[in-house]
C-alpha cells in the first residue's frame, strides 16, 4: 500500500471516530483530509475530488471549520480560487475556546445553585458541578500555555 492510501486511510479513519463524537461526518472527512495531504493547501475543488463529496458540502464544512480555527483560508499566488490549509496551532486554539464553554457550565451550575440553594441533592449535585467547571477552567488555561511554550521550544517553525 502506498503513502497517499495509508494517508487517506488513516484520515478516513479519523474522521469517523470524530463523527461517532458528534461533528458532521462530511465536516470532519473535510478537516482529517486537511490535515492529513502532503499539499500545503487545497481547493474546494480538490477537496470534492479527494472526497467524492459535492461542493456545497465543501462550503459548509469550512463554515464549520474556520470559526473553531481549525482550518484557515490562504492565498495562493496565481490562483483565484480560494485554498484552505490546516491551521497551525489549531489544537491549542480549540482547547482555548473550551474556557468559553467551561465557564457557562459553571455559570449555569452557580444559576441553579441560586435557585435551589445549597441543602438538599439538587444543591449537592450543582455544587460539585460548579466546583468541576471552576477548577477545568483554572488548570486548561496554564495547561495550554505550558503546551504552547513547549511546543515552540521545540520546533523553530510553531507560531509565537
Amino acid at each position: 500500500m502506498d503513502t497517499d492510501q495509508r494517508l487517506r486511510e488513516a484520515a478516513e479513519k479519523l474522521a469517523l471516530t470524530l463523527a461517532q463524537g458528534g461533528m458532521q461526518k462530511t465536516t470532519a472527512r473535510v478537516m482529517t483530509a486537511l490535515l492529513y495531504t502532503r499539499q500545503e493547501s487545497m481547493t474546494a475543488a480538490d477537496l470534492c475530488a479527494e472526497l467524492s463529496i459535492s461542493s456545497g458540502a465543501v462550503s459548509t464544512a469550512v463554515k464549520q471549520l474556520i470559526p473553531l480555527g481549525l482550518i484557515e483560508r490562504v492565498p495562493a499566488p496565481g490562483s483565484r480560487r480560494d485554498h484552505y490549509r490546516f491551521r497551525q496551532g489549531a489544537w491549542a486554539s480549540l482547547m482555548s475556546q473550551q474556557n468559553a464553554m467551561l465557564a457557562t457550565m459553571g455559570d449555569a451550575a452557580q444559576e441553579g445553585l441560586d435557585a435551589a440553594g445549597e441543602d438538599g441533592i439538587t444543591g449537592r449535585r450543582l455544587h460539585e458541578m460548579k466546583d468541576f467547571y471552576a477548577y477545568m477552567t483554572e488548570q486548561l488555561i496554564p495547561l495550554i500555555d505550558s503546551w504552547r511554550e513547549r511546543y515552540a521550544a521545540q520546533h523553530t517553525d510553531a507560531p509565537r
